[in-house]
């Protein structure tokens, strides 16, 4: 299993109402650095002529983060097969050192010319190992 890192600063712009970072831009994280791990790892060859969608997300908010934290957010692919891949996300508060974010999402892998589900290429599911 191979793990995919990026830190970042928690800034104004992620900020809601109370002041704590918005549970939408927790989403988006999880969203941002499933794409980030896929870009980093796919070749072109594959870039070209698959993507992934989005078919279920289970988030659970362990506690917060507020404006300045540094916020570790690791994710790693725990299955991948026949259509479906499911995709795990932890966001650790480092300024605290308190895991604040899990969650797990199931993507379909797709075709770019059919637009329709494609079964999961061993070259793929390798990408992640």
């Amino acid at each position: 299993m191979q793990i995919f890192e990026q830190t970042i600063t928690v800034s104004k712009n992620d900020l809601d109402q109370l002041n704590h970072v918005n549970n939408v831009r927790y989403v988006q994280w999880v969203q941002d650095i499933a794409e980030a791990h896929w870009l980093k790892n796919a070749p072109k060859t594959i870039l070209d002529h698959y993507f992934w969608v989005m078919l279920s997300h289970h988030i659970e908010y362990k506690g917060e983060a507020v404006f300045g934290d540094e916020l570790t957010i690791k994710t790693y692919v725990s299955k991948s097969e026949g259509l479906f891949s499911i995709r795990h996300v932890e966001i650790t508060n480092k300024t605290k050192a308190k895991l604040i974010v899990t969650s797990e999402t199931k993507w379909c892998f797709m075709n770019t010319a059919t637009k329709k589900p494609n079964r999961i290429p061993l070259e793929v599911a390798q990408l992640f190992d």
